[in-house]
């Protein structure tokens, strides 16, 4: 059984580990949710220096080896964003959060937009390259025969 040391209340079994991993890899995705943070930051939680302390913690999540268990990775993002005091300030403000969704919002909209435009033009070129090759193949074959 593997054992890691947490240097607060000794040895964590494989249990606790995979218990926090689950808590904390939920929590970080709760971080892009632009109201969730509103929350906190009424509530006083970017104040407690213990909470921000932790915030710098679970910057391990940007390691690919976590990272790529995220489903919401605009997540690390705001995790960034939070080590910043002036950002944590002004979440305070409702405005602020639905500015920042909404701006989360068009960017998905946009990103989905760009991406099925991206997705055609490949497909496209890729019809154009296989006819110019299938064309390029016809003649040497026809060359072929007449030599």
């Amino acid at each position: 059984m593997s054992v890691r040391q947490n240097s607060l209340s000794g040895p964590e079994s494989e249990d606790a580990q995979r218990i926090r991993f689950q808590t904390e890899l939920e929590f970080v995705q709760c971080l892009a949710n632009p109201n969730y943070l509103n929350f906190l930051a009424q509530r006083g939680y970017f104040k407690d220096q213990n909470f921000v302390n932790y915030l710098k913690y679970l910057q391990y999540w940007k390691d690919p080896k976590y990272a790529k268990y995220l489903k919401y990775p605009q997540s690390l993002h705001f995790l960034e964003l939070l080590q910043y005091e002036h950002f944590r300030k002004e979440l305070v403000n409702s405005q602020c959060a639905k500015f920042i969704d909404d701006q989360q919002l068009l960017h998905w909209q946009h990103y989905q937009r760009k991406r099925m435009t991206l997705l055609q033009d490949e497909m496209e070129k890729s019809q154009q390259l296989q006819q110019q090759t299938t064309t390029q193949t016809q003649q040497q074959q026809q060359k072929d025969k007449q030599s």
